[in-house]
C-alpha cells in the first residue's frame, strides 16, 4: 500500500509526462488553463513537474478528466 502512494506521489517531468500522453507541450499548458490537466507543481524558479498519480486519473479519461480548482 505505502509502495503505492510513493508511485503517485512521484514527480514526473515534462518530457516524461509528454511521452505518456502523447500531447505536446503547448496542448498540456492549454489544457492546464482550461482546467482538463493536471496543474503542474513548482520544483524550482524554472522547473515544473506532475505528479504520477495525477496523470494517472488523466489518463483514466482524458476526455472527462476535469482538474479540482482550488478554493
Amino acid at each position: 500500500m505505502a509502495e503505492q502512494n510513493q508511485s503517485a506521489q512521484t514527480i514526473l517531468r515534462r518530457a516524461q509526462v509528454e511521452s505518456e500522453t502523447g500531447l505536446s507541450r503547448s496542448t498540456i499548458y492549454q489544457r492546464v488553463k482550461k482546467n482538463t490537466f493536471p496543474a503542474p507543481i513548482r520544483l524550482g524558479p524554472r522547473a515544473v513537474g506532475w505528479r504520477r498519480g495525477h496523470i494517472d486519473a488523466f489518463l483514466a479519461n482524458p476526455a472527462g478528466y476535469r482538474a479540482e480548482v482550488a478554493a
